[in-house]
């Protein structure tokens, strides 16, 4: 996997972070998650994005959490 998770550029999405090499915005993730949805329904919703990004931004965001 690219060592870039997260991609913010102005002409994809207005700039709103996306998992990088995809169109799947960051923050419908956590939307989904917090309504109660499986990460499965996600990734059926954004097959762009592969399971393997989606645990890894999963992770990364817990890290910084936990490191506060």
């Amino acid at each position: 996997m690219a060592d870039k998770l997260i991609d913010r550029n102005p002409d994809i999405l207005g700039g709103a972070p996306v998992f990088a090499g995809t169109r799947g915005p960051v923050r419908i993730l956590m939307e989904h998650l917090e309504a109660g949805d499986r990460l499965d329904e996600f990734l059926e919703d954004f097959p762009s994005v592969s399971r393997q990004q989606a645990i890894a931004v999963l992770e990364q965001a817990s890290y910084m959490i936990a490191r506060q």
